[in-house]
């Protein structure tokens, strides 16, 4: 099985954040699929201060060769100061939705 796939997760303070996340990644070619998932409740701690929130939650899927620029366009874009950014590796799945999440994306030479 392809292991190029990547899980890329983030999180946005409104629906207008997360999709402008989402189209500047898929159109720059940097992920095959960002899912954005309706409003929900984050709770941390920030600079010592008790935190609440509602945010969107994206599911970036892409090639573990794009992270660096995906990295690189979230913070560009996100408001935050300290975007939440985790990559996750796929180790398994549909073997023929990994490849097309890798075929997704341009090589790099190309």
């Amino acid at each position: 099985m392809d292991r190029d796939a990547l899980l890329i997760i983030t999180t946005a303070p409104d629906g207008a954040t997360a999709e402008l996340i989402a189209k500047a990644l898929i159109e720059k070619g940097l992920a095959a699929c960002v899912n954005i998932l309706p409003e929900m409740r984050s709770i941390y701690k920030w600079q010592g201060k008790l935190e609440s929130g509602q945010e969107q939650l994206l599911l970036i899927k892409a090639r573990q060769d794009r992270y660096a620029a995906i990295e690189k366009q979230i913070e560009t874009l996100h408001p935050y100061e300290l975007p939440e950014i985790i990559a996750v590796s796929i180790d398994a799945g549909l073997p023929a939705y990994l490849e097309w999440v890798v075929g997704q994306m341009p090589s790099e030479s190309q």
